[in-house]
């Protein structure tokens, strides 16, 4: 025990021995300290415990490697980037601290560019990265992908997505049995729109890990833009299986029971989902030590007015709402834990509200954006279904407020607006509105088809080529966009 107490920091050469005995020493206690906080997820606090340990630690690898580690786990993107450069600094010969980097600047900071130059610098190194090579090469082409989908000039998206494809290709060549790779690949063709191609390496990946969640999912999108649409909901239900709580599935599930049954049908999924969302997240409780009953939806008492018996379109309407009214007592309750929690509700709620407006059930929609907006009020996705809510009902001036509203914070919906505009006569300005959504939206029919529309209603001979561009695409489309299967390693 003297050791710890006769601890040496000094940097003079006389003191090297007992600097390196005390270091090892600090490492040990640091090491023993790291597992027991890890266990209990403090990520933060080792953080905080190791940085103040590298004032004595310069040119220390370990503990610079397990202060880039807490920095990731603590979700401090930016610092576990800046150290882990610092680790690969001291062993440039070690793959995988770039790619541990890459990991952070592409899940936490959307940094691609940045990804894109760490991964090139593992795949510069050839065979001597091992293993590793082809992680880089996938690390490669998925920066590339995601650069393509955020590219506002179709020239720019081709070029990445044909580097993204090169990329994944490479890396499947090297490694045939690595499930990830092989999805990822067949995903890129699937952005592309190659959807026949993308079955082949799909089909691998999933011989290989045939649980998958990630391949799972893209097969029933492939599946949905084959047209496909029981069969996909058939391999859904199979997925569901398997992931029951996923509530990225189960958005699916909604919009393939709307595809197959029409909106009321899906209804019943929404009121799963809120249930679903309750229990995981227990959101039920009012008070320390007073908690308030789960819900158990049961169908209500609840007529049709015209014909005095029960239609299922008023059942699915009525369950949901007594679901949405119960959730909704809790919007007083102080909101705790993570933004995404609350985020997946203000999702349940508006694809409820959708749903509604699908219905033609204007009541019921204007009562779910409302608890969608009473917790993101200036949520961009709110904007936008509150300006669709105006525009059935008519309110033409308030739905463009309300979609110029929505432009402004994020760059989605110009096919909405772009339509009204011709709606209302502004012809001119609806097509350029239009122009600029097929250019950043290359893939969307429903962009094409507005423009079509825009150039028809000024007897434009280029009309005809936008409407077949629209058919052409949305033969491909699948149920949700391709873009929700995650892209990250």
């Amino acid at each position: 025990m003297s050791t710890y107490g006769e601890a040496v920091i000094s940097r003079l050469p006389d003191q090297a021995e007992a600097r390196q005995a005390s270091l090892q020493d600090a490492t040990s206690v640091y090491d023993l300290l790291t597992i027991g906080m890890a266990r209990r997820g403090q990520y933060a606090m080792l953080s905080e415990c190791l940085e103040r340990a590298m004032k004595f630690s310069f040119s220390e690898f370990h503990l610079w490697h397990q202060l880039g580690l807490s920095l990731m786990a603590a979700g401090k993107g930016v610092g576990a980037v800046s150290v882990f450069k610092e680790c690969a600094r001291m062993r440039p010969e070690d793959p995988s601290l770039p790619l541990l980097a890459v990991k952070v600047c592409i899940g936490q900071l959307h940094w691609y560019e940045e990804a894109e130059a760490l991964a090139q610098s593992v795949v510069s190194m050839g065979e001597e990265a091992g293993e590793f090579l082809p992680r880089a090469y996938l690390a490669l082409g998925l920066c590339c992908s995601l650069q393509a989908t955020d590219a506002t000039l179709k020239a720019d998206r081709n070029e990445f997505n044909r580097k993204a494809l090169q990329a994944l290709n490479k890396a499947h060549s090297l490694d045939p049995q690595d499930a990830q790779i092989a999805m990822y690949l067949a995903l890129q063709l699937a952005l592309v729109r190659q959807v026949s191609a993308a079955m082949e390496p799909l089909q691998a990946a999933l011989s290989l890990r045939g649980d998958d969640l990630h391949s799972l999912h893209l097969l029933i999108l492939l599946l949905s833009a084959q047209k496909h649409h029981r069969h996909a909901l058939d391999t859904l239900g199979l997925a569901l299986s398997q992931h029951p709580d996923n509530f990225n599935l189960l958005f699916t599930k909604v919009k393939l029971e709307e595809a197959l049954s029409g909106p009321a049908a899906a209804l019943q999924t929404c009121e799963e989902m809120l249930q679903c969302w309750q229990t995981r997240y227990e959101v039920s409780q009012v008070s320390p030590g007073h908690r308030k009953p789960s819900i158990h939806l049961t169908l209500p008492d609840f007529q049709d007015t015209s014909t005095g018996s029960l239609s299922p379109t008023s059942v699915a309407v009525s369950r949901l709402e007594a679901a949405l009214s119960e959730v909704s007592d809790m919007s007083s309750i102080r909101r705790q834990g993570p933004t995404y929690i609350w985020a997946t509700l203000e999702r349940i709620w508006l694809q409820a509200g959708e749903l509604f407006m699908a219905d033609n059930r204007l009541k019921e929609a204007q009562f779910c954006i409302s608890e969608a907006s009473s917790l993101f009020p200036n949520s961009h996705s709110v904007l936008l279904q509150r300006g669709r809510l105006a525009e059935l009902r008519s309110q033409l001036d308030e739905a463009k407020g309300l979609y110029d509203e929505a432009l402004a914070l994020h760059p989605t919906g110009e096919r909405i607006l772009g339509r009204l505009l011709v709606k209302t006569g502004r012809v001119h300005l609806g097509e350029k509105v239009l122009r600029d959504a097929v250019q950043v939206h290359s893939t969307s029919h429903e962009a094409w088809s507005g423009l079509g529309e825009a150039l028809q209603s000024r007897d434009s001979s280029q009309a005809p080529d936008c409407f077949l561009t629209a058919l052409e695409l949305e033969a491909s489309c699948p149920i949700r966009p391709f873009t929700i299967i995650p892209r990250e390693i």
